[in-house]
């Protein structure tokens, strides 16, 4: 027995929606070490990314000296250089990442300040965090 078309219609309409019931999952947010990890993937990607460009203008800049090195040679007249900024050599990769900024680093140097203050009133003890909802 063959399938019918609304058979194969009603099938692909059942698993689209499957497919993207499961897609609007969320995921728990990235911890500090996994932002920090991709934050240096980011700057390598870029850092490549310098560095192709580097290449690129390298490897033109010869291809174009050749060109008319090749015309000069053969008494043609070569176009006149169109002027372009130099090549500019990224350099080795170096990656300094960020201090963190945290709101809870920034609120524990403060709690030793507030509590130095002559005349001050004892810290209050900070609430414990709320459980997480799943």
């Amino acid at each position: 027995m063959k399938p019918t078309l609304t058979y194969v219609a009603l099938s692909a309409l059942a698993m689209a929606l499957l497919a993207t019931g499961a897609s609007h999952a969320k995921f728990p947010p990235p911890s500090d070490e996994a932002k920090a990890k991709a934050a240096e993937t980011a700057a390598k990607t870029a850092h490549t990314g310098k560095v192709a460009n580097y290449q690129l203008c390298k490897s033109s800049d010869k291809v174009a000296a050749d060109y008319r090195a090749a015309a000069k040679k053969a008494g043609k007249a070569a176009s006149a250089p169109v002027t372009t900024p130099p090549c500019a050599d990224p350099g080795p990769f170096v990656y300094t990442p960020a201090p963190p900024a945290s709101g809870a680093a920034v609120t524990a140097a403060a709690a030793p300040v507030a509590a130095a203050a002559p005349g001050a009133k004892p810290a209050a003890p900070a609430a414990a965090p709320a459980p997480a909802k799943k």
